[in-house]
This record gives C-alpha cells, structure tokens and sequence, in this order.
C-alpha cells in the first residue's frame, strides 16, 4: 500500500464534480442509491470540518429519459429543454439524500458569463462562501437552459475546476466511470500504465489523455486533464478517480491513494497571492490609517471601511486595487467588494453603517481577507 498523500488528507475545502454516465447509471435514470453513497460520505466529511461543494452532470440525461430520447440531441434548444426537464429531479434527489444524512443544500446554477464578470464572479464567490459558512452544501450545474454553444462550459469537468478557481478550493475530486490516467488507452494498448500521481500541467498528460467514454457525457479523460491544469492555476490539487469505488471520497480524506493525483505545483495560498501581486495596471487605491494598516500587516484581517481615509482612480466592483499606509507606500493589494464612487462614500464609516449609506451593503468589508495578499 502506498504511504498516505498530505495533499489529499490536509485538504479542507473540496470540490467534488461527478459525471453524467455515474449519476444516471449510463443514462437509464438517476442512480439515487450511487447518489445516496456520496451524500453519506459528503456528510461525513461536512462533520469533520471540511467545506464541501458538488457540481453534478445529470440534468440532460435525466431530461433525455424522461423525454424518451435514446440519443443526445445536438440542437441548443433540445439540449435546453432536456436540461430544464431533468434538472427539476436532479434538484430532488440531492435535496432527499442530503437531508436523509442531516445536511441542507441549495441548488446554484451558472454559467460561463457569471465567472467571465468581476462582479458577478464576485457574486457567486459570496454566495457559495456563505452557503458553506451556513453548513449548507451547494448542488453546481451548469445552467444549461439559458447557455448556447458559444458561451457554454461544454463539460462539467472545467464547471468543476472554475469552482475550485473560484472558491480557493484545496481540491477537486473528479468523480468518472474510469480507474483513473493511463500512459494510454487501456482498450487498445495492453502495455498502458496506471498514473498514480504527476504534477497537473504537465504536458505529456494530454498525450496520454483520450477522447470522450460514453455517449452520454461530452467529457473525457482530456477535459480531466485540463480541467486539473486550470485548477492547478489557483493551487487546488486534482484527483480522478472511479466513482464506484467503495467510500472513495472517505478514504481519499483520509489521505489514500485512489486512482490518479495530479499534484498542483503551487500551493492555493501563494497562488492566488500571485495573482493579485502580477497585477501591474491596477485601476485605484485606498489610503488607510495605522490602525488599520496593523489590522492588516500583524493580524491578517480583513480591510474594513472605517479604517479608510482617501480614494484614489476609478475601480469597480471586483478589480484589483492598492492598499496605501498613511505615508503612501503600498502595503497591500486585494479584490474591492465596492466601487471607487462606493468607496469614498463609505471612508470612515462603520460597517453598520453600509446599508444606510448607500441604499445597501454587499459585504461588511472593502476587502474580505481572503481576497487580500499582503507585500513581501
């Protein structure tokens, strides 16, 4: 047995993504007794103190068989209609297992636009963050009823590693009706190998990497693959590993070596800090006082609007912006949850004060600790 993975057993906030082909059991119908085991298992985990969020296939497939349709249709409004159809059982069943194991959940739908906008990529980040702060699981699709072929995810593979961008995951699990990465295709080269572990990016993987398994979803292993690299780009690790595998995502937690880890080569923390720091156009700044600049620099809080003095430039919602001490010198950068014209409203005012100064409050902060890195 391979030594446990600290990669795997040290991971708190985790995305689990599952096929079409798993959650319908290959298209004859929602498979709520395989559904049923991994809600047992999110639950267990959600008791541990882990944060879990699970973006499912399954909604056209559903939407196919309750519609009689052998094959997957290729015109946008059957694949529309077949969503809008199946995703009403897919909500159900979720909902009827999570609770059965003592877990609220909420369903959120999105699409490649919510996370192409700042804004609205903001939005759902502070959706899904207070959902989990709530002890609520989130159920992710991709809003398949309103999305066309030009703005589409196209699989729930990149939906899942977009997630795990978006939610500073520590890791994805890709659940799929396969083993895990071979050095090829096992059906048609008997001398392939089992990848047990490589680092997410390489770019022998996709060589390796086939094309679509089943009829029933639009994936593959190439889109695992990618979607680990994409993942990798905000230091969230990814595993692909068969979904029938007997308390997977238990022992995956506990630091087991199922199926194929492909290892971020940047930890989620000093990545996302990256980010924020290789912005070199930033678009304003906010001047603070020395106390909240020791707030920031001694206890790692959050930057509130009270500890602002002056506004500089003309940012939005979501942009990145300077964080000035007293003298001027930068101290920090970090994501603004309000506007350049918000924010010289709201300098010096207490957070309670947000809702009464500006018609309403988005967040208690001008910039939530999690969204801040600080200079070296």
């Amino acid at each position: 047995m391979q030594p446990l993975s600290p990669v795997l057993s040290e991971a708190r906030r985790i995305v689990i993504k599952v096929g079409s082909s798993l959650v319908t059991n290959e298209g004859r119908g929602l498979d709520e007794q395989a559904v049923g085991q991994w809600c047992r298992q999110m639950a267990a985990l959600v008791r541990e103190g882990r944060e879990i969020i699970m973006v499912s296939s399954g909604a056209i497939a559903e939407g196919m068989k309750r519609l009689g349709w052998a094959r997957r249709p290729h015109a946008v409004h059957e694949l529309q209609a077949a969503a809008a159809v199946g995703q009403m059982g897919l909500a159900q069943m979720y909902e009827r297992q999570l609770v059965s194991h003592g877990l609220g959940s909420a369903q959120v739908l999105l699409t490649h636009a919510d996370l192409a906008d700042r804004e609205r990529y903001l939005n759902a980040r502070s959706t899904l963050l207070t959902l989990l702060g709530h002890g609520v699981l989130p159920v992710i699709n991709e809003n398949d009823t309103v999305v066309t072929h030009e703005i589409r995810f196209g699989d729930n593979d990149t939906l899942g590693a977009l997630v795990a961008n978006l939610v500073d995951a520590d890791l994805l699990i890709i659940l799929t009706d396969q083993k895990g990465l071979y050095t090829a295709d096992p059906r048609h080269d008997p001398a392939a190998e089992f990848v047990h572990e490589a680092q997410a990016g390489d770019a022998g993987l996709e060589r390796m990497a086939g094309g679509a398994g089943s009829g029933i979803g639009t994936g593959g292993m190439i889109t695992k693959v990618l979607a680990a690299k994409r993942a990798a780009g905000s230091g969230a690790s990814t595993v692909i590993a068969w979904g029938r595998e007997p308390d997977a995502l238990l022992r995956l937690a506990r630091g087991e070596r199922i199926g194929t880890l492909l290892v971020a080569p940047t930890r989620r923390h000093h990545a996302r800090k990256q980010w924020m720091l290789d912005h070199l156009q930033l678009q304003g700044s906010v001047r603070i006082d020395a106390g909240a600049a020791a707030k920031l620099r001694d206890e790692g809080k959050s930057l509130l609007p009270i500890g602002m003095t002056a506004v500089q430039g003309q940012f939005a919602r979501g942009d990145v912006i300077a964080i000035l001490d007293e003298g001027g010198a930068e101290l920090a950068r970090g994501l603004a949850n309000y506007s350049s014209a918000e924010a010289r409203l709201l300098c010096r005012k207490p957070s309670a004060e947000i809702a009464a100064t500006l018609g309403y409050a988005v967040e208690p902060e001008m910039v939530h600790r999690d969204n801040l890195a600080l200079l070296d």
